[in-house]
């Protein structure tokens, strides 16, 4: 499957399909339903608790269901339950309960740096600008275990355009938000907060890199990086930061936050590389969540095919 088949799909109210039915995942498939995850409704409002919202636009690829290998999506309870985001909690569980006060209204997004047109995004502006696509994307975490998850979100290249990128650019940075008031995991001093991840330009405008604002067809909750965070799929999940309120071009390669923490562990690149192993444990498999055993991990998380030109004369074990 390559870059380019990525093609999507306007949908009609008609088309809806209801999350309930999404969780109904093995039945809805044996019927053999494929209606669309989301559908043009009212603009999101300004409450913390945005799971229950549906996207105002979006359109969608035919592929509900499954990924382009044939396998199930993760179920919706186990995207939204089992949750890396070490602002709110190191305990994967915790973090839904924690982040469910987080306030995602107001949100604004600025975009500047090595840039002619540095700009300042109002989320719900990017809601209605940016039709959302879904994408079916595997989320592959470097502690070993992986989700299939549709993603609804536009190409980050789609908004960098916008601000004309100059011709010094060649890398670009991510900011999260920082409010210890409402991320208790922040008032721990050990991490360098805020949370900020990089990525060379060429990595940031390819189209499987997309800005995600929700999954399943619905905002994104908070527990998942609401209302807007990075999805690059080809990497470990680490590098897809979450509620974004900054994106700065930069000349030098940014610094990155597990980088900064333990640099022998956490390479800028972070591509999901089989080959390469983790000081700590093997990257060779991983455990899918929701099923029992493990399966092997896959090259770049199986976008090989996409994304393997990106890194042609690299040595995959030194720039990991």
């Amino acid at each position: 499957m390559t870059s380019s088949s990525w093609k999507t799909v306007p949908i009609q109210s008609s088309e809806i399909t209801p999350k309930h039915l999404y969780l109904r995942r093995r039945e809805f498939l044996k019927l053999g339903t494929v209606g669309a995850a989301a559908a043009i409704v009212a603009a999101c409002s300004g409450s913390a608790d945005s799971t229950s919202e549906v996207l105002p636009s979006a359109t969608r690829i035919p592929q509900i269901g499954k990924d382009e290998y044939g396998d199930p999506l993760t179920p919706y309870e186990a995207i939204t339950n089992y949750n890396n985001y070490y602002e709110f909690s190191t305990n994967k569980e915790a973090v839904a309960k924690l982040a469910k006060n987080f306030q995602t209204r107001p949100w604004t997004l600025e975009v500047g740096g090595l840039v002619a047109k540095p700009r300042q995004f109002d989320i719900e502006d990017i809601l209605q600008k940016y039709p959302q696509e879904e994408r079916i994307y595997r989320l592959r975490c470097v502690e070993g275990w992986s989700m299939v998850i549709p993603w609804l979100g536009f190409p980050l290249a789609k908004l960098l355009k916008e601000v004309e990128p100059l011709g010094s650019a060649r890398y670009v940075r991510f900011i999260s938000v920082a409010r210890p008031e409402e991320m208790p995991g922040m008032r721990s001093s050990f991490y360098p907060w805020p949370y900020q991840e990089g990525l060379r330009l060429d990595e940031a405008m390819h189209d499987l890199t997309i800005l995600a604002l929700g999954l399943y067809g619905e905002l994104l909750p908070n527990q998942n990086g609401a209302p807007i965070r990075l999805v690059v799929p080809w990497k470990y999940g680490f590098k897809s930061a979450k509620a974004i309120v900054k994106i700065e071009l930069t000349e030098q390669q940014p610094q990155t936050f597990w980088n900064l923490i333990a640099p022998h562990e956490y390479g800028f690149y972070s591509n999901v590389n089989p080959q390469k192993p983790h000081p700590r444990w093997s990257q060779a498999t991983e455990r899918r969540i929701g099923e029992s055993g493990r399966r092997p991990t896959l090259m770049f998380n199986g976008y090989a095919e996409q994304v393997a030109h990106l890194y042609s004369g690299m040595d995959l074990m030194q720039a990991y």
